[in-house]
């Protein structure tokens, strides 16, 4: 697999994972959890939120000349990523082994635990986080011996 494979297979990877999160965190929030503060902020984040999830795989699926030369290379911004993205898994997967924890009506009926709701964001997290690992430290592509 070429590292530009990789690259794509990590921008899928994570607008996956960002979809899933946004539409959890939406959820969420719409049942008072998680919003700090006003309205308007809670809206503010998940603005915020909605426009990552389109915006970090638009960055890792190509290069981009512009961001390359003022901010990151991809490959670095890559590794920036799966950094934050192993702390998210880190920290979610302290409360999917919380022995209590609060929950959510259930968009079917029920309820959802956040321990619940926390494993399956858990292992969400740890697929996209290989794909966007893998991209990351992926070898670089050799270039052509100059004659």
């Amino acid at each position: 697999m070429s590292p530009d494979d990789r690259f794509r297979a990590a921008a899928r990877g994570y607008f996956v994972y960002g979809v899933i999160y946004w539409i959890g965190g939406v959820y969420l929030a719409l049942h008072g959890v998680g919003v700090r503060g006003s309205m308007a902020a809670g809206i503010g984040w998940i603005l915020l939120g909605g426009a990552l999830v389109v915006l970090i795989p638009f960055l890792l699926r190509r290069p981009r000349a512009w961001f390359e030369r003022w901010i990151l290379s991809r490959r670095d911004f890559a590794r920036v990523l799966a950094l934050f993205m192993a702390v998210r898994a880190w920290e979610v997967g302290k409360i999917a082994l919380r022995s209590e924890t609060a929950s959510v009506p259930a968009p079917w009926g029920g309820v959802i635990t956040f321990r619940a709701g926390a494993a399956v964001f858990f292992v969400v997290t740890l697929v996209a986080l290989v794909l966007v690992a893998r991209a990351a430290w992926a070898a670089a592509p050799r270039h052509a011996a100059e004659h």
